[in-house]
C-alpha cells in the first residue's frame, strides 16, 4: 500500500512509488458525484471498525484518509482536528464530516456523517429494542477492544509526531501540552492549552522550517458559511423560547437535545453526564436504564453521540422508538454540523495567512501532546492492566504499523484475544 509522504513546500505529496495522490481539495477541482458514494462507503468502513472513542478515531482516521486514499496530507489533517479540537461537539464525527465535505462538498459532509454513525446508532437501537438479551458480548472482549485501541493511538501519536512535532521547538509544546494534560485532567484544558500553544507558535515558529499545505479550497462560501454559524446560534436561543412558548410534540426533544450538543467540549464521554441531567430528573427514562445504555455504548465502535439513539428509542417523551431514535440522534449531532460546516471556509482562510500558520504549528505540536496524553489516560490505564494486554497490545503495533493489516482484522484479532485470554 503506498504511503503518503511529503513532496514540496507547496502541499503536493507523492506516494512511495512516486504516483501522484489526488488532491483536487487543495487544488480546487471540483468533485464528481460519486465521491460522495465512495465518502460514504469509507465512513462507513470506519464506522464498522473504530472502537475506542474519539482519540481512538483520530488514528482510524489518519490511517484511512491520509497513509491509504492521499484524500488530505497530514498537515490539513492535523489542522482539521486543531479546528474540531476548538469546537464543541463530537470531534471525530465533526473531523470526518470536514473531510466529507472538502471531498464532496455538503453532500459529503452528509455523507461522512451518516457512513460513521449508522453503525453504532442501529447496534444501540438494537440494544435498546432488547437484542442485547441474545446476544451478549462478554466483558473479555471489550477488554480486548480497549487493548487495539491502545495501539491505535501509539501509531498516530507516533506518525503525527514525526512531522508535526520534529524539532526542538515543538517537541517542546507537545510535551508540554501533555504534561499540563496529565495534571489538569479537564476538557477545558485542552482547549487552553491549544490556545497558548498557538500564541507560542506565533512568537517562536514564525521561520520554522515546516511543511506547509496549499490553502484548501472549501466547497462551502464565507456567505454558506456564515448562514450556518448564524442557523447555529439562532436555534441555541430559540428553541428554549418557543419550547416555553408553545407546547409541540417533539419540542422538548429538539431543545434537550440541541443545547446538550451545542455544549459539550471534550469529547463523546462528557455528553454523557450532562444527557442524564436531562433525561434522568424529568422520568424520560430511569438510572438503570440510562447505565445499561451507557455500558452498551462502550462496546459498539464509531461516536459515542449515537448514545442519543438508544435513548430516543426508549424514554417516555415523544416521540419514541425508530422515529425517537432518529429524531434524537440528529438533534444531538445538527449542533457540531453546523459549526463545523459554518467554520471550514473561514478557517481556511485563517490558516493561509503567515502569522496563522506559524500559530498552527504549535497548535498541531500541541494536537500531538493532547494525543500522547491520551495515550497514558484512558488508553494505557484503562487498558494495560497486565503483561498480557501489553503483549496483544505490541503484536496490534506491529500489525498495524509495519505488516498494514487492514484494522477491521486488528480490531477482530483484538477481540477475539481478549475473550480467549485477556481479563478486563
Amino acid at each position: 500500500m503506498p504511503r503518503a509522504v511529503p513532496g514540496d513546500l507547496c502541499g503536493r505529496y507523492h506516494t512511495g512509488n512516486v504516483r501522484s495522490v489526488d488532491f483536487r481539495l487543495v487544488t480546487g477541482a471540483r468533485a464528481a458525484p460519486a465521491d460522495a458514494l465512495d465518502v460514504f462507503r469509507t465512513a462507513l468502513k470506519l464506522g464498522l471498525n473504530s472502537f475506542g472513542g474519539p482519540i481512538a478515531h483520530i488514528g482510524y482516521f489518519r490511517d484511512e484518509y491520509v497513509r491509504r486514499r492521499g484524500w488530505v496530507s497530514e498537515v490539513t489533517f492535523a489542522d482539521l482536528v486543531a479546528l474540531c479540537q476548538f469546537l464543541p461537539g463530537p470531534a471525530s464525527s465533526q473531523l470526518g464530516m470536514a473531510i466529507g465535505t472538502l471531498r464532496a462538498g455538503l453532500a459529503g459532509s452528509i455523507a461522512a456523517w451518516l457512513g460513521f454513525t449508522l453503525p453504532s446508532a442501529l447496534l444501540l437501537m438494537l440494544f435498546a429494542f432488547g437484542v442485547h438479551d441474545l446476544v451478549p458480548l462478554a466483558g473479555g472482549a471489550i477488554h480486548g477492544l480497549k487493548v487495539v485501541a491502545v495501539a491505535v493511538v501509539a501509531l498516530a501519536v507516533w506518525g503525527m509526531a514525526g512531522s508535526l512535532a520534529p524539532d526542538r521547538p515543538r517537541a517542546t509544546i507537545a510535551i508540554a501540552t501533555a504534561i499540563v494534560v496529565l495534571i489538569v485532567p479537564h476538557a477545558a484544558i485542552q482547549v487552553v492549552a491549544i490556545l497558548v500553544a498557538a500564541a507560542v507558535g506565533v512568537i517562536w515558529l514564525k521561520d520554522a522550517g515546516a511543511l506547509v499545505a496549499s490553502p484548501i479550497a472549501s466547497p462551502i462560501s464565507r456567505r454558506g458559511g456564515a448562514l450556518a454559524l448564524a442557523l447555529f446560534a439562532a436555534l441555541l436561543l430559540g428553541l428554549p423560547l418557543v419550547r416555553a412558548a408553545i407546547d409541540v410534540k417533539g419540542l422538548a426533544v429538539a431543545d434537550t437535545y440541541y443545547r446538550v450538543g451545542s455544549l459539550v467540549f471534550g469529547g463523546g464521554h462528557v455528553v454523557l453526564p450532562l444527557l442524564r441531567a436531562e433525561v434522568v430528573p424529568p422520568g424520560w427514562v430511569s438510572d438503570g436504564e440510562f447505565l445499561a445504555g451507557y455500558a452498551a455504548a462502550q462496546a459498539v465502535p464509531g461516536p459515542l453521540f449515537t448514545f442519543a439513539a438508544y435513548l430516543g428509542a426508549i424514554h417516555q417523551a415523544e416521540p419514541r422508538g425508530v422515529a425517537g431514535a432518529m429524531f434524537a440522534l440528529v438533534w444531538l449531532f445538527l449542533p457540531g454540523y453546523l459549526l463545523v460546516v459554518g467554520a471550514l471556509p473561514f478557517w481556511s482562510a485563517l490558516r493561509s495567512m503567515a502569522l496563522a500558520r506559524a500559530g498552527l504549528r504549535g497548535v498541531n505540536a500541541a494536537v500531538v501532546g493532547i494525543l500522547v496524553a491520551a495515550l497514558y489516560d484512558p488508553g494505557w490505564r484503562t487498558a494495560i492492566l497486565a503483561p498480557r494486554d501489553f503483549a496483544v497490545a505490541l503484536a496490534c503495533l506491529v500489525a498495524l504499523a509495519w505488516w498494514r493489516l487492514p484494522p477491521a482484522v486488528v480490531v477482530v484479532s483484538g477481540a477475539i484475544a481478549g475473550l480467549l485470554f485477556l481479563t478486563p
